[in-house]
């Protein structure tokens, strides 16, 4: 069994008054991970599914007494994809403002209908986490140290879904139902999106710019799309934890660059997926996109499990100096670049260093990568 990292912040957050929420993709072990946190808590517990009819039937605003009775006296009562269910905020409301003493527990793989809809109605009433992939620091402790590391190539092609982890020799079949069954079908029906071939083509698009900076304009062009569409559609590939953007920092000097974003897959396994090459790593051209995508993904895991405060970026001004990866926290700032190759040189541009005096400069590779992705404060 894959421990998360996220088991014991959840535990602590347990106090039968306030609605937990766990947000993250499809298939990356929410369910899995509240049973394991119902399991430490030794409470009855009832279980409904929001994909289900009979489900959404029952929890409806005008059925709340009938939803009530319908928890058999459980202390803990969980809902699996809430987004599908209407008014979900509000129903959670009036269950929460009883003060019935149970424990709302609810997962949802779309940010678009639970967090908008309970934003309001849950203020104050509710924690909200965020489950990833499995992170690095999951595997160390899952497989070792050792054998995390010369693993690596493996993580770099397939991903870290905790399926393709544990049944990797089904890594491409398995891959290639969650890219169909999850990107093309389920944000379909959660987004309203009403042309899939679209969002097809920009996902595409996207998987073979990873690490370079999107242009909203160039896209228009690829997929013969209007800017204005695009970035609606990118903005739901995000509420559905598909993709993450990266803005530029800048303090307004004139000769940097910050309207451009760089565009990122939480998972390497679908971003592979969507261009259909499982190749090995011998073989590939875009070693170095991988890379950035494997390294920024896993370190958004760690921060985020770590309670990071802060906000990342990246930089480039006009005389195409650049810099990766940037954390700024409390004013202070934190520069990264990611090679794959240990012995590969590099400088952090004058520009940069002059200008912001970073508080600490480091390379990242593959040599030195498992420590940085396993250390944070500073």
């Amino acid at each position: 069994m894959i421990q998360r990292n996220l088991k014991a912040g959840l535990l602590k957050r347990i106090d039968y008054k306030k609605v937990l929420i766990l947000f993250g993709p499809r298939q990356v072990g929410k369910t899995t991970l509240v049973k394991h946190v119902i399991s430490e808590l030794q409470e009855d517990s009832i279980y409904f599914n929001g994909d289900d009819v009979t489900t959404r039937n029952i929890w409806r605003l005008d059925q709340i007494a009938l939803l009530r009775q319908s928890f058999e006296n459980k202390k803990i009562i969980v809902l699996d994809e809430a987004q599908m269910i209407a008014d979900i905020g509000l129903i959670c409301k009036q269950l929460v403002d009883q003060n019935s003493g149970i424990q709302l527990i609810l997962t949802g793989s779309s940010a678009l209908n639970i967090a908008n809809i309970t934003q309001e109605p849950l203020t104050g009433r509710k924690w909200e986490y965020f489950l990833y992939p499995i992170s690095f620091s999951e595997l160390i402790r899952y497989e070792g140290l050792l054998t995390s590391i010369q693993k690596l190539p493996l993580y770099l092609i397939f991903g870290t879904y905790p399926e393709i982890i544990t049944s990797q020799q089904d890594a491409k079949q398995l891959l290639t139902n969650l890219t169909n069954s999850y990107l093309y079908k389920d944000i379909l029906t959660l987004t309203g999106v009403k042309k899939p071939m679209l969002l097809e083509k920009i996902l595409k698009a996207l998987a073979w710019q990873v690490g370079a900076e999107v242009s909203l304009n160039e896209l228009s062009k690829i997929v013969a799309a209007d800017v204005k569409t695009i970035d609606q559609y990118i903005y739901l590939l995000e509420q559905v934890f598909v993709v993450y953007r990266i803005g530029t920092y800048s303090r307004n000097l004139r000769n940097e660059i910050n309207t451009k974003k760089k565009i990122f897959f939480y998972d390497n396994g679908i971003r592979n997926s969507l261009i259909g090459n499982y190749s090995p790593l011998e073989a590939r051209q875009d070693i170095g996109a991988l890379w950035e995508n494997f390294l920024l993904s896993e370190r958004k895991k760690l921060l985020a499990y770590n309670g990071f405060y802060g906000s990342i970026y990246f930089w480039r001004n006009k005389q195409q100096a650049e810099v990766d990866y940037i954390e700024e926290i409390d004013g202070k700032l934190y520069a990264f670049e990611f090679k794959w190759n240990p012995r590969t040189k590099v400088n952090f541009p004058k520009a940069f260093v002059e200008n912001y005096k970073p508080e600490r400069t480091e390379v990242i590779h593959r040599d030195n990568f498992w420590e940085w992705l396993q250390t944070y404060p500073y």
